[in-house]
């Protein structure tokens, strides 16, 4: 084989490389760091560290919420010590529902859900054949340190940046519990941890009755902020 033949083996090899890796990077853009946030899109390896960051950011967040065509809107802010409060406050508005009414959260967790539920769906109709049509919580805002100790780190509750699920209310009547049906061997049990799994890639912290007993009744979901090439929890 000439050298002649061997560089345009070698040129045309990078070429379709190239050609193949531009497909990819393509069809994977939010798996791309340097890819701007999308909430509409399906959710990427950066996808939950890049919404936590909307913290520092809330009119931007916001702005991403309504590119989106999330209906989520502004809510008073609410300080409540040095440690306590929130300045982005949104009321979630979803497709679904949240019962009771009236959630508030930090922007970021506005945005997780918003990028969660759209999978929830999916997972829903696929488990269990129906939709979702509410989302049943125990609130989001709460001023105390990390399981309510006297002393130590504060909750992502304490900023709202976290919500707790207890449940999902279902197009057909049904509902499906966190404590009732996380051990369940048929759909619902498979629906919870679908739900579990598909949270992860929004949120960067998921704590499900899979990680200790304080946690047998909800699914724990929180934006907390740890840098792009920060840990992540989905347990």
């Amino acid at each position: 084989m000439t050298f002649a033949l061997r560089l345009f083996l070698l040129l045309t090899f990078l070429a379709v490389a190239a050609i193949e890796i531009a497909a990819w990077m393509q069809r994977h853009r939010q798996d791309l760091p340097w890819t701007e946030l999308d909430l509409a899109a399906s959710p990427g390896r950066f996808t939950a560290a890049r919404i936590a960051d909307l913290g520092s950011d809330a009119p931007r967040c916001r702005a991403l919420l309504a590119a989106a065509g999330n209906r989520s809107r502004p809510a008073p802010d609410r300080i409540a010590g040095a440690d306590c409060g929130y300045r982005d406050g949104t009321l979630v508005a979803l497709d679904a529902a949240a019962s009771p009414e009236g959630l508030v959260t930090s922007c970021p967790v506005a945005a997780a859900m918003s990028v969660w539920e759209r999978q929830l769906q999916v997972e829903a109709r696929a488990r269990l054949g129906t939709r979702v049509t509410r989302l049943i919580h125990a609130g989001s805002f709460s001023c105390r340190r990390l399981y309510g100790r006297d002393q130590g780190s504060w909750s992502e509750h304490a900023t709202a940046d976290a919500v707790d699920i207890l449940g999902f209310a279902l197009a057909d009547g049904r509902t499906v519990s966190v404590l009732r049906d996380w051990p369940d061997q048929g759909p619902r049990g498979a629906f919870l941890r679908s739900a579990r799994d598909a949270a992860c890639s929004a949120f960067t912290t998921v704590l499900s009755p899979d990680y200790n007993a304080a946690h047998r009744d909800h699914l724990h979901l929180d934006t907390a902020d740890r840098g792009v090439g920060g840990w992540r929890a989905c347990r």
